[in-house]
């Protein structure tokens, strides 16, 4: 059983990185490249890539923020699989990108906002919808963690201060 205080370093760990996601989600939007996502993989405390959504720079609907970010981890390293990494996530990843961070072998998904909270903005309830009493998490071999304090707070605002910003269509 875990002390306190490694409870809490633990914690830290994880809302330093989400706040990385959290911040490529804004970096989304204020450029231009896409909607307000981000992701960041870490393996062994070193940021193996920090990527937000890219979908309409790339003009290709598979560049989720979490999508590039394995990509960049994969290009990084050169291999296919990151079994020994973590990734942070501004929302709640769609079922593409959980299929993503499954085939990539990513061992913990931490991230910040539901999907309702991107849906209340506007975004197809699709994503959301798919994911709701599935036990698709179950089926995965992944830790899976939902963020909780401030930083998923942060996450969850992401949507509404962004919102005026693009146009989803």
């Amino acid at each position: 059983m875990e002390d306190a205080a490694t409870s809490n370093a633990a914690e830290d760990r994880e809302n330093k990185f989400l706040t990385m996601a959290i911040e490529e989600a804004y970096k989304a939007v204020e450029s231009g490249h896409g909607r307000p996502f981000g992701a960041v993989i870490v393996r062994n405390d070193e940021i193996l890539s920090s990527c937000h959504n890219m979908v309409v720079r790339n003009a290709d609907p598979t560049a989720h923020a979490e999508i590039t970010a394995i990509r960049e981890a994969c290009r990084k390293l050169n291999q296919v699989e990151l079994a020994d990494s973590e990734i942070y996530a501004s929302c709640e990843p769609c079922p593409m990108c959980l299929s993503a961070i499954h085939f990539s072998k990513i061992k913990k998904l931490v991230y910040g906002a539901k999907a309702e909270a991107a849906v209340a903005i506007g975004f197809e309830s699709i994503i959301a919808d798919a994911l709701k009493d599935t036990g698709f998490y179950e089926k995965l071999n992944l830790e899976v963690k939902k963020a909780e304090g401030s930083v998923a707070v942060m996450a969850e605002q992401v949507f509404e201060k962004t919102k005026d910003k693009f146009i989803i269509p």
